[in-house]
């Protein structure tokens, strides 16, 4: 049995690359350190984002363990735009995968990143896996296993959240354990 948690990342104060955890965020953070002190863990992946970085030090340093960075787990590029109507482009990318905004990727693109990422971690040999990102390509990763867990799901993740990805003989299921 493989178990991958896919984290996404605690409060933060932006949306931008170099955004930095809230003070919310950082006490989010010691959260999850407690929540996995008695998890085991092999290897812990991160997004390049200051605030998914940010989100798993404190468990880093408990287990003495490495935040590998790993630029495929940044979140979805939407637009280089700044469109007031943000939400409804994205609801609009979540309905049509092939959909691009000016200076974005498309769902389609995104979850190729994130799914190689997923590959690698299930045909390693670690058992248990924490992959950190950020909302709209980690909705896009369930959604691959799930097309239930789309746009309206989405919305209701939280600031940090996880969901459990368990792997056995090739079959993939997923749960939320972030309560």
């Amino acid at each position: 049995m493989k178990r991958i948690y896919i984290i996404r990342h605690c409060k933060a104060e932006g949306q931008e690359e170099n955004a930095n955890l809230t003070s919310e965020g950082y006490n989010q953070a010691m959260m999850l350190r407690d929540y996995f002190e008695n998890v085991k863990i092999d290897k812990i992946i991160s997004s390049h984002y200051v605030r998914a970085v940010q989100s798993v030090e404190p468990l880093a340093e408990s287990k003495e363990m490495d935040i590998i960075k790993d630029a495929r787990l940044a979140e979805k590029i939407l637009s280089t735009e700044n469109y007031p109507d943000w939400m409804e482009k994205l609801k609009m990318s979540f309905q049509d995968s092939s959909l691009t905004f000016l200076g974005g990727e498309s769902s389609d693109v995104a979850l190729c990143r994130i799914s190689s990422v997923l590959e690698e971690v299930i045909n390693s040999s670690e058992e248990d896996v924490i992959l950190v990102t950020h909302g709209a390509i980690m909705s896009l990763l369930l959604n691959s296993m799930d097309e239930g867990f789309g746009f309206e799901q989405w919305q209701t993740l939280s600031n940090p959240d996880i969901y459990l990805v368990e792997v056995l003989e090739g079959e993939r299921t997923f749960k939320r354990i972030w309560k």
